[in-house]
């Protein structure tokens, strides 16, 4: 997680997402070569690192064969939670990052983000992405098919819908109070 999101965003998606994940950590750093823990976690032998980037050098979440690549060990996916222009520079600066094999959807996903304008259509938070990963994972058997990630999409929903709230009630205000 980028310091900004980490500092600056009390109630972001990563931090949401991170939430609502069994077994999921943040590590704030703006680079992460240096950073112990991520150095730790990439270096792991029982860990299959990835990185959730997308690029036409990502594999498939839904067909990409992991028994070949995993074996005996448990895919451990990084996922970058900044804007999309810090979450470039982060990988741009982050050698030990861009060596990882990259991982991405097989289908394309809009956001359902209503309060803030992505970049382009395929640019999803890191909740949402969360929720596809886990998604095309269980299609390819790679993810226990129980686990219900339903809950990511539910409270990322539910905080829209407050933020909308907020606004709106912010307009009323303002509208009342012009009037007097």
């Amino acid at each position: 997680m980028h310091p900004h999101e980490a500092y600056k965003q009390k109630t972001g998606t990563g931090r949401l997402a991170s939430l609502s994940l069994e077994n999921s950590e943040i590590i704030i750093d703006d680079t992460f070569d240096k950073n112990l823990r991520t150095q730790e976690l990439i270096n792991n032998q029982s860990y299959f690192p990835m990185v959730l980037y997308p690029g036409k050098d990502a594999y498939s979440a839904e067909s990409y064969n992991f028994n070949i690549s995993i074996k005996n060990r448990t895919l451990l996916v990084f996922l970058i939670d900044a804007t999309w222009v810090m979450a470039r520079k982060m990988m741009y600066r982050s050698l030990s990052l861009q060596k990882l094999p990259k991982i991405s959807f097989s289908r394309e996903y809009r956001s359902r983000f209503l309060i803030k304008k992505q970049p382009a259509d395929f640019c999803l938070s890191t909740i949402e992405s969360s929720y596809y990963l886990i998604k095309e994972l269980q299609k390819n058997g790679v993810c226990d098919s129980t686990v219900n990630a339903d809950s990511l999409l539910d409270i990322f929903d539910r905080m829209i819908q407050y933020q909308l709230d907020c606004r709106h009630k912010r307009l009323q205000n303002c509208e009342s109070s012009t009037i007097h």
